[in-house]
């Protein structure tokens, strides 16, 4: 990487930037006036420039229209007078010293001392008092559409490999102090691939029909009954009835609710290669504040209004 912040780099971008503006303003100067005297006609029309095409398509040596070309004089002086002012010739920063950083920062700043007071009125407040307020719900929403809905959709019931949001299944577990912490600190979930320690790929087989046997789907009963004693190689999570354990994100077994779906495919996929799953963190990117207007609307999508108000 050290190649990409060496002193060359900055030379090359001047250069190549310096030589393509010269290049544009020469090309326009040479095509400013008829090329070639002799190639002129003698009534003192505009001739030919000699090019020739089947037989009667000729070239004519017409100059460019003295407005279009004058355009693109002033976009030639625009541009100098831009990289004079503004970053963009190598690593020169402008004479105005602007950044987008530092717009952005300043932005921020305006934000925060013009809704700052509007999301501290709740930060104190119980989150479930906050999922009961109709501006913080609507804030919270506004939130949610920014900053979550690419992962869980706009509709917050989810997608492949992200939670739907709108049931009462939580792997970390749904009260509102529990989905707060989730959005402040994020989580990383991981099932590490147990095709090894299940046995061969029928024991995986076995296994997954035993899976699908937990939730009562449908299932093999033979092959269920053969893989319930391979199971054993994963209650350390799943815990002896694949009810799952919260305290480390292993899901409900015996549910029909499945993160990547649940056909025997899928479930012996998921046995053989494992799953690796990451929330991002949001609380150095939004602050307590505002995580807590967002967590108390995440909370009520899975909560009735009436249970909300309590």
């Amino acid at each position: 990487m050290a190649d990409f912040t060496s002193e060359f780099w900055n030379i090359y971008i001047v250069v190549l930037t310096v030589i393509g503006i010269l290049g544009c303003g020469v090309l326009l100067y040479s095509q400013s006036s008829v090329k070639g005297a002799a190639l002129k006609s003698v009534d003192g029309k505009v001739g030919t420039t000699g090019h020739i095409w089947d037989e009667d398509l000729t070239e004519l040596n017409t100059p460019m229209p003295r407005w279009w070309m004058w355009l693109f004089y002033l976009t030639i002086a625009f541009a100098i007078g831009y990289l004079w002012l503004y970053p963009g010739l190598g690593s020169y920063k402008g004479s105005l010293g602007w950044t987008s950083a530092k717009e952005h920062k300043e932005e921020l700043a305006k934000a925060e001392k013009e809704y700052g007071p509007l999301f501290d009125k709740y930060k104190n407040q119980d989150l479930k008092a906050v999922a009961a307020d109709p501006q913080a719900h609507a804030i919270g929403e506004r939130l949610f559409l920014t900053y979550c809905a690419q992962c869980h959709g706009s509709d917050a019931r989810g997608n492949k490999g992200f939670p739907n949001l709108t049931d009462k299944d939580w792997l970390h577990g749904g009260d509102p102090d529990t989905i707060k912490l989730t959005i402040m600190k994020g989580r990383h979930g991981v099932m590490p691939p147990m095709g090894a320690a299940v046995g061969s790929e029928k024991d995986i087989e076995n296994v997954a029909q035993y899976v699908l046997s937990l939730s009562d789907s449908t299932n093999d009963p033979i092959k269920s009954v053969m893989g319930k004693s391979k199971f054993t190689a994963c209650m350390a999570c799943h815990g002896p009835g694949g009810k799952g354990n919260q305290m480390i994100g292993a899901p409900n077994l015996s549910d029909k609710i499945w993160l990547y779906g649940g056909s025997s495919e899928t479930i012996m996929e998921t046995i053989r290669k494992g799953r690796n799953n990451t929330m991002p963190a949001f609380e150095d990117f939004l602050g307590e504040s505002k995580v807590h207007v967002l967590a108390a609307y995440v909370w009520s999508l899975s909560n009735p209004p009436v249970q909300a108000m309590k």
